[in-house]
């Protein structure tokens, strides 16, 4: 038995035809939903990129505990428990944070690793010189421009040499068998760069500067700029989708089919505009960043151009790779295994949180979200609970260390006694959110999020399941004082 994963970041479920789109050009993503499962209820946990890759791990939420960071001494990882029973697992990524303090403890759980190099602002190409900087709208960073300069066609793109060795993995292992191949992609994350050939599906009278990199914010740009980056990204998918058809390609050429499970997947949406917003963790965790796509193919079922309505999560995809294996979850994992979804649509949870550390707890409850935010003026805070002090590209400062103590309190570490350090709300450097107050939503009625509603007796039935799952995830004490449960 084999696994292909293929990760996309940043993917936006409402830009995909499987979900109903009608404008991005992706038919290879059409050709995955005749070929597989489509999930219409799975959701993210914690957010963003590394603590959704933790979830993916060790099948259990993240940001209950702690702030973006790396895999920790005691977790339990599903590609390390993989390799530990006999079945090669492989990760491809040009995901830059991998290489980066807050992520450096994850391409060590695989047998085997290649990295590609050049995305964002990787710290790649070196050139001490002055580089212009052009008129632009959003972000612009110098390392960016200069890998540019490496990047700029196909061939060379991060995405297609990050596809391009696991295509090498998959051909050089055809005869081989109990393999896990993690092709993961950080496209179509911004910035939306990608060949004109792409661009041209997209026709676009944009004459105002350079924007292809939203910054993490209100958006304040003409309707125009908007419509641009809306654009760019639908070209980029268009690249992914084509990097995807490889795959495809690959599946059908050599029947991998009948032994051969496909998960195609992200960590996350993007806004694009939509709520007034651009990107990720500033507002609340909106349909379009929370509710995410996910296909599989589970040749022990053979589903194909079906769809499954029960409610998942990325914490379930550790547990299913595993039993897929022949091999049971460890005692910490909280995601259930998807097989009796994928084979019966049957249900494996009534709820599910979702949430950032340091931002709203979100409970998602039949057709109702609830965003419940952190009580104010109260002198309460979050705190990172860790063996590994580190931020996404940094150590804790010492001012951060010098506040910590040593506690014991959670079974999943094992004994372990843990470092107790004071957090923060919001992201690293935004360290407050705009809009820090709750909402409840009827998804059925107002899926597009628009008109929040006020029902007490929903409220609390939604308390209630956060405060349930606060209890069998041992969520840290302060936890229940801060968000009134």
């Amino acid at each position: 038995m084999k696994t292909i994963m293929v990760m996309f970041d940043s993917l936006n479920r409402r830009y995909l035809p499987n979900y109903g789109n009608t404008y991005v050009h992706a038919p290879n993503f059409e050709r995955l939903g005749t070929q597989s499962v489509t999930f219409d209820r799975c959701y993210a946990g914690s957010l963003p990129c590394m603590p959704a890759r933790r979830e993916l791990h060790t099948g259990r939420y993240n940001f209950l505990h702690r702030s973006w960071g790396p895999i920790e001494p005691f977790d339990d990882s599903m590609p390390a428990l993989l390799s530990k029973n006999g079945i090669h697992s492989h990760l491809v990524s040009d995901h830059y944070h991998y290489w980066e303090d807050g992520g450096a403890t994850y391409h060590q759980r695989y047998t085997t690793w290649e990295s590609v190099r050049g995305q964002e602002g990787d710290h790649w190409k070196g050139f001490a010189g002055k580089v212009e900087e052009p008129e632009h709208l959003g972000k612009w960073e110098k390392q960016d421009w200069i890998n540019r300069r490496y990047t700029a066609t196909e061939k060379d793109a991060p995405q297609t040499r990050c596809f391009d060795l696991g295509i090498e993995f998959i051909k050089t292992n055809l005869a081989e068998d109990n393999w896990f191949l993690q092709i993961e992609t950080f496209d179509p994350h911004e910035p939306f760069v990608s060949p004109d050939s792409y661009a041209e599906q997209y026709p676009d009278n944009y004459q105002g500067p350079l924007f292809d990199w939203p910054a993490y914010k209100r958006v304040t740009e003409p309707p125009e700029a908007v419509s641009h980056v809306q654009k760019k990204y639908a070209a980029l998918l268009s690249m992914c989708d084509k990097n995807l058809g490889r795959i495809l390609d690959l599946m059908d050429a050599y029947d991998l089919w009948k032994d051969t499970m496909l998960i195609v997947n992200t960590d996350h949406g993007f806004l694009l505009g939509e709520h007034g917003w651009w990107a990720k963790c500033v507002q609340p965790f909106y349909e379009e960043v929370s509710h995410i796509p996910l296909f599989i193919w589970d040749p022990r079922f053979q589903g194909k151009n079906e769809r499954r309505k029960s409610l998942v999560q990325t914490i379930d995809i550790a547990p299913t790779v595993l039993r897929f294996f022949g091999i049971e979850p460890t005692p910490t994992m909280m995601g259930k295994d998807l097989a009796e979804v994928i084979k019966l649509d049957s249900s494996i949870r009534e709820y599910a949180l979702f949430g950032m550390f340091g931002g709203h707890v979100n409970c998602i409850w039949k057709n109702y979200i609830y965003m419940r935010a952190p009580k104010k003026g109260e002198n309460l805070k979050p705190y990172n609970y860790t063996l590994m002090p580190t931020h996404m590209r940094s150590f804790f400062s010492i001012d951060e260390l010098q506040q910590a103590e040593l506690v014991s309190k959670f079974s999943f570490t094992k004994g372990c006694p843990v470092l107790k350090v004071p957090g923060h709300f919001g992201p690293p450097g935004r360290e407050s959110f705009e809009e820090m107050e709750s909402f409840l939503f009827d998804i059925e009625k107002d899926p597009l999020q628009n008109h929040p509603i006020h029902d007490d007796s929903i409220e609390q039935i939604m308390l209630n399941l956060i405060r349930q799952s606060f209890q069998e995830n041992e969520a840290p004490e302060e936890l229940y004082h801060l968000f009134g449960v």
